[in-house]
């Protein structure tokens, strides 16, 4: 293996390592798991839609700030390992959410630790991508390591599933006790090791990333220096923002559309238990399928990135989640996209694994190719900072999805026409991605003048 091809695979292996978060904890068993704790799916949905959007605030406020630090003191890896001990430490906290003796806004605090060093992680490594491979081959890198990533957290799932999530036998998906690993299923043990399992998987896997991902010596400053010249560097690099009109658009354009595909992720579990009334292991199987869809696509989609560039398969790509986002609304346990059905019906079900499928296709194919057009789009010399961009433009408004879910969900008291806000920030999106120009605004870029 060459010097380029351990970077590559070091550089994947973050995607393996930090896919359970969203895939566990997000998604598909902490958040089932959370509805079935509070007895009530609407009232999970309002408090989940809170914390998660107080989350999004911090990390939009901070990510530029710090990616400009560190595009001035010419390294990122620091950042990376203190991020990453935040994952683990929010992650782990995760194993005290136990029944008849559940703080839920201690454990979303808990919660919010893990995904704030999620995403600031995710910023710095997504920031590296440029030093990977030559333009031409970003888009097959990045929908390659995006599959990566959902192979892993399609692992992840299957292991927590097979070995430790209890139904409501007290047993797993493959006729286990939790008791063969010492954990008690009646206090629902064997769920709640996903949080220390989800910590313990970032911590094992990461150990390629820093084996391998080697940054490339920038001239910089010290941290104190770059600190002290970071706000209001990134304040003139926002305001000059109008003068790169692409860029603008397409930060605009991402903000909309990655805020609804996050809503879809985050309260999927949750529309799943409260709708459909699954238990934890059926929304597991559920993510397990999107999870396979979204590796195949997020692969397939990394070779069209390649080939005729980000722009035409993020249009695609936004066109089909609105759409399965319609089609959610109309799927419910007593009607399927209108057509009346029986209590005993498995067709609700079924309409909701193949709308699972398409949300991971589209979702992963998505993500992907916007990386890979955010790096289009970006000044080359300030990566970092763009990136940091890159997560303001997509946590500043955050709040949207899950507050206007929440907000929607507790004036109808309907969790499906709770979902309907994400169809409208589908479509703003879509709109707005009209005036991005595939190569961004090449010949326009000069230090910002503060």
């Amino acid at each position: 293996m060459t010097e380029q091809q351990r970077r590559i695979w070091g550089w994947w292996f973050f995607d393996w390592a930090s896919q359970p978060y969203n895939t566990l904890l997000l998604t598909f068993v902490f958040a089932p798991y959370v509805v079935k704790l509070m007895g009530d799916g609407s009232a999970a949905q309002t408090v989940w839609g809170y914390g998660v959007g107080a989350a999004g605030v911090l990390i939009a406020l901070a990510s530029p700030l710090l990616g400009a630090i560190a595009d001035r003191a010419g390294r990122r890896m620091a950042f990376i390992w203190l991020f990453s001990v935040l994952y683990v430490v929010g992650a782990w906290g995760l194993w005290w959410a136990a029944p008849g003796d559940f703080n839920v806004w201690l454990v979303m605090l808990s919660f919010c630790i893990g995904l704030i060093g999620m995403e600031f992680a995710t910023t710095f490594t997504n920031a590296m991508m440029p030093d990977l491979a030559p333009p031409e081959d970003l888009g097959r890198v990045s929908g390659s390591g995006w599959a990566f990533g959902y192979a892993g957290g399609v692992l992840s799932l299957v292991i927590m599933l097979v070995f430790f999530v209890e139904q409501s036998s007290g047993r797993t998906l493959a006729d286990l006790s939790p008791r063969v690993f010492g954990l008690d299923p009646e206090t629902r043990e064997g769920t709640r090791f996903v949080g220390p399992f989800t910590a313990m998987w970032f911590a094992v896997f990461m150990v390629p990333f820093f084996l391998w991902v080697r940054e490339p010596k920038r001239p910089g400053i010290g941290i104190v220096a770059a600190a002290r010249g970071a706000f209001p560097e990134t304040l003139a690099t926002i305001r000059n923002l109008p003068r790169h009109p692409s860029l603008l658009a397409y930060l605009a354009s991402s903000t909309f559309y990655r805020d609804a595909l996050n809503g879809m992720y985050t309260f999927g579990g949750i529309y799943a238990a409260g709708v459909l009334g699954w238990e934890v292991t059926e929304v597991g199987v559920f993510g397990i399928l999107a999870a396979i869809t979204g590796a195949v696509f997020a692969w397939l989609g990394g070779k069209a990135d390649s080939r005729v560039g980000p722009k035409p398969v993020i249009l695609v790509s936004v066109v089909v989640l609105a759409l399965v986002c319609l089609g959610i609304v109309y799927v419910g346990r007593d009607s399927v996209f209108g057509m009346p059905v029986g209590p005993d019906s498995r067709l609700p079900d079924l309409a909701f694994y193949v709308l699972g499928c398409l949300i991971g296709a589209g979702g992963g194919v998505l993500q992907s190719a916007s990386r890979t057009m955010m790096v289009r789009q970006a000044d080359p010399s300030r990566m970092t900072e763009a990136f940091g961009l890159y997560a303001l433009s997509g946590k500043a408004m955050s709040w949207i999805a899950p507050l206007s879910i929440a907000v929607t969900t507790q004036i109808t008291g309907s969790q499906q026409l709770g979902i309907i806000p994400l169809i409208v920030l589908f479509v703003i999106g879509l709109c707005l991605l009209a005036f991005v120009r595939p190569n961004g605004d090449t010949g326009t870029w000069s230090a910002p003048s503060s």
